[in-house]
């Protein structure tokens, strides 16, 4: 469990605060929209109304205290670069910061963010890659040209065994896990059977899997 500060509580931010109350973290939420703010009062630890480019303010948080500091602005370019400055002046641990532009990521690396999430780049390329080949179903992209895919098995593949599909020889993949009816099997061995009813996640570089699947 992590101490959370999230800053920005927009439609983007108010997920991000959804899913970390899931993930059982500790979420401080902050926005400078009383609305914003009551309407995630449910989903997170604690929630303040306040000007997150404000020095005072800021440090009234203790913004060293917590493992993660994310800015989700998504509607105030230089809000968003203020507050992300603000955060490491006062010794923040980590800040990750939402861009909203290629402009607005280079600036947030420059003005102190760690690592920036853009997520409507992000959402394009998993859309393209989803939609544009008819084995992929899911994409979890690692960097570095390596991805985790969910993928249909391949007619040539249904009735084999993973041995005698022999895809890591042929191709340099890993099947890391197969899913039926929504549940996730880990152990997968040699002599699992593929079979119509079941999709794979595969690892491998974006270069291996599109070959095998033919993207």
């Amino acid at each position: 469990m992590k101490e959370i500060l999230l800053i920005g509580l927009g439609r983007f931010g108010s997920h991000v605060a959804k899913k970390l109350s899931e993930l059982e973290h500790q979420v401080m939420a902050v926005d400078i929209r009383e609305e914003r703010v009551n309407a995630v009062l449910p989903d997170v630890t604690n929630a303040l109304i306040g000007d997150s480019t404000n020095e005072e303010f800021m440090s009234s948080l203790g913004v060293r205290n917590f493992d993660v500091c994310i800015v989700a602005i998504g509607d105030n370019f230089q809000s968003s670069l203020e507050t992300t400055s603000l955060l490491k002046e006062l010794g923040a641990k980590q800040v990750v910061a939402r861009a909203s532009s290629d402009v607005h990521e280079k600036f947030l690396l420059r003005n102190g963010a760690d690592e920036t999430v853009y997520p409507e780049r992000q959402f394009a390329r998993w859309t393209a890659i989803r939609y544009s080949a008819d084995h992929i179903l899911d994409y979890i992209d690692l960097g570095k040209d390596y991805a985790i895919f969910e993928v249909a098995i391949p007619s040539s593949w249904l009735g084999k065994t993973v041995a005698e599909a022999d895809v890591r020889r042929k191709y340099h993949i890993n099947i890391m896990a197969i899913k039926r009816d929504g549940q996730l099997d880990m152990s997968v061995t040699p002599d699992t059977l593929l079979t119509a009813d079941k999709t794979l996640l595969v690892l491998g570089s974006n270069r291996d899997i599109q070959r095998c699947f033919h993207i």
